[in-house]
């Protein structure tokens, strides 16, 4: 593919306002084109809040227009580092993307990345191949409606709901949460930040935070929790930072389910996700999402069961050096 000559690369460990500007322009450009946001929450976090210092940013420009952002960190010693990048859908076709990959995999320590790439579009798949990458990890997006019948809510005995508490619960929820999700690349090393940077969003409510506790020997003990979120219908006061919401109609998502080992295969995981989808529609929504990973196999049945279906693919792929 050819590339424009007049390309400009500049590399940030953190972006100025302006820069942060012009990376919501091209990411709200693409996601208005392909109808899926190009960039991951937790980059959307990074961009809004400044994120983890390691996390290194791409900017390629034609002339004073950026025609491309990536995002790469490399916190991840174990897996290698990993980007995400967006391309203006109106530049597209010029080499931008080649060069963006070309110049994130310069700033690897080891010659490794993973590239996230959401909805499958074709232009990233025919990219990844054309720059040496192959599959490695497929996240499914599934649906259902909320206007079809919810079952009840069947708890385990012993075991009770509330919801959560600011303030009260971040480190016995990272705990539980650190257990169920062990061997999970990203979910299991969540820690504090990552709570309270949530907190601090638009669509953070506890009200749709979900606990359970079981009565143990020390007292109430957490074995489990659904943490839901809506996405749509919010607006942020700093217009540099609105980067997620299209002003499409809200849409509830089953964000994570969570079961402490102690307690997973005993039904408790779905009466979680039930609540969780029961609490959505009474807030008027009408469609539920949620991600899993498609070698989970287990986590989709149990999701199949309530009427959910795939509708959407992430895709992660990865170069090792030869």
């Amino acid at each position: 593919m050819p590339t424009t000559p007049d390309l400009r690369v500049e590399h940030a460990a953190r972006l100025s306002p302006a820069q942060t500007a012009a990376v919501r322009d091209v990411v709200l450009a693409a996601a208005d084109r392909d109808g899926v946001n190009p960039l991951s929450e937790h980059v959307v976090l990074h961009l809004r809040y400044g994120g983890d210092t390691p996390v290194h940013n791409v900017l390629v420009w034609l002339g004073d227009r950026l025609a491309g952002y990536g995002h790469l960190d490399t916190t991840d010693a174990v897996e290698g580092a990993s980007a995400e990048l967006v391309v203006h859908p109106d530049l597209r076709q010029r080499g931008v993307g080649s060069t963006l990959v070309e110049e994130l995999v310069k700033q690897t320590t080891d010659g490794r990345l993973r590239l996230w790439a959401h909805g499958q579009h074709p232009g990233a798949t025919a990219l990844a191949r054309r720059t040496g990458f192959e599959q490695a990890r497929a996240l499914w997006q599934m649906r259902r409606s909320l206007l079809a019948p919810l079952p009840p809510v069947i708890l385990p005995t012993g075991v009770r709901l509330r919801t959560f508490v600011v303030g009260q619960d971040e480190a016995a929820w990272m705990a539980v949460n650190s257990r169920a999700f062990a061997d999970h690349p990203e979910q299991g090393r969540w820690g504090i930040d990552e709570v309270r940077l949530r907190e601090q969003e638009p669509w953070f409510d506890p009200a749709g935070f979900f606990l359970a506790e079981r009565d143990g020997a020390g007292g109430a003990e957490l074995v489990g929790f659904h943490w839901t979120k809506i996405h749509g219908g919010h607006v942020h006061g700093d217009e540099g930072s609105h980067i997620e919401d299209h002003g499409h109609e809200p849409i509830g998502e089953v964000y994570v389910v969570g079961v402490d080992p102690s307690m997973q295969g005993g039904g408790l995981g779905k009466a979680l996700t039930i609540a969780g989808l029961q609490h959505l529609r009474s807030r008027g929504l009408t469609q539920a999402m949620l991600y899993v990973d498609e070698s989970n196999t287990g986590a989709i049945r149990v999701y199949e069961s309530l009427d959910f279906a795939r509708w959407d693919t992430d895709v992660s792929y990865r170069r090792t050096p030869t």
